[in-house]
């Protein structure tokens, strides 16, 4: 059997992939599983050793050039290459009309949300067969959900298991040593974001513990907001960009994860490692990190529960 998941992004959507795809891999060992994903997020469905070819798109950096031939040629060049694999299953878990239209251009039965469970209605036009999934319910869930409807099979048996067991090895950056813990303070909006103080002060609480604290970044922002940090407390690292693979190998070598809403919070719980979410302004009900069964302790704090720093601090040196 030869499946087609397309879950293009963000970064946190695809990891929510992860454990329907584990599901998949349990009850069809046999399978080929293929995915579509944004090239920024090419990286990520390699990390899960049941996925066998990845198969990028570039929808967000298209959308910037369409009047440019190079970007027609290079979307038709994407679309010849779906047309010549022939799948039994293309599942889009996204629920968008982008990769809906996607998911058309491959061949075989088309799987996706019904109406009623999807984000954009219009893109279960193109499905063949539709689940019935609740909105109320996690992303993980409904994942999950999608993908056993798809293939009739029963999930009461199947515990949640992100399935990532590669270990990344890596040369620590200049200047980080162990003990260290990663904070996530980016995020894609700024009500999702913790306060600069805040940070400096929970910098300045590990300082005193001996635990360095490295900060990644993604853009000019979150880098100047990095740097304001470790200018006041001389234990933060502000790493050089690397690459999500990167990312990943200190995660799974640090003591511990915070972090903002955003998706290397869920890297970090699917790799295993304790991890305190904060959510200034989201529900975590629907998109709130989540522990497989033997991972690392992860705590989504909400609202009021993150403005408390030093209670903050106290949870997470409890959890690490």
């Amino acid at each position: 059997m030869r499946i087609l998941i397309i879950k293009t992004s963000s970064l946190g959507d695809v990891v929510h992939m992860f454990p329907a795809v584990s599901d998949l891999h349990a009850c069809h060992p046999l399978a080929t599983i293929d995915w579509v994903v944004e090239e920024t997020f090419a990286d990520l469905p390699c990390w899960h050793p049941a996925v066998h070819d990845v198969i990028p798109v570039a929808l967000r950096r298209w959308r910037r050039s369409l009047v440019q031939r190079e970007t027609w040629s290079e979307v038709s060049n994407g679309i010849a290459e779906l047309k010549k694999r022939n799948y039994d299953l293309v599942i889009d878990a996204q629920g968008l009309l982008k990769s809906a239209l996607i998911a058309r251009r491959a061949s075989g039965m088309h799987w996706g949300y019904d109406r009623r469970s999807i984000r954009e209605p219009l893109a279960s036009l193109f499905y063949q067969r539709k689940a019935s999934v609740s909105k109320s319910l996690h992303a993980i869930t409904r994942n999950r959900i999608l993908c056993s409807q798809a293939l009739d099979y029963d999930l009461a048996k199947l515990p949640l298991n992100y399935g990532l067991t590669l270990n990344f090895g890596i040369e620590l950056p200049v200047g980080v040593k162990t003990p260290f813990i990663m904070a996530f303070h980016g995020t894609s909006r700024a009500d999702k974001e913790w306060p600069e103080q805040y940070w400096i002060t929970f910098a300045i609480a590990m300082r005193r513990q001996q635990i360095q604290v490295l900060m990644p970044w993604g853009n000019q922002v979150e880098k100047g907001r990095a740097e304001r940090v470790a200018a006041c407390s001389e234990n933060v690292i502000v790493l050089p960009r690397i690459t999500l693979t990167d990312i990943a190998a200190l995660i799974q070598n640090s003591r511990g994860v915070i972090g903002m809403d955003t998706g290397l919070i869920h890297a970090a719980a699917a790799l295993r490692k304790p991890v305190l979410a904060l959510y200034q302004s989201t529900l975590p009900e629907l998109t709130g990190a989540l522990a497989q069964e033997g991972g690392g302790e992860v705590v989504n704090l909400f609202a009021g529960e993150v403005e408390d720093v030093d209670a903050v601090v106290q949870r997470f040196l409890q959890m690490i």
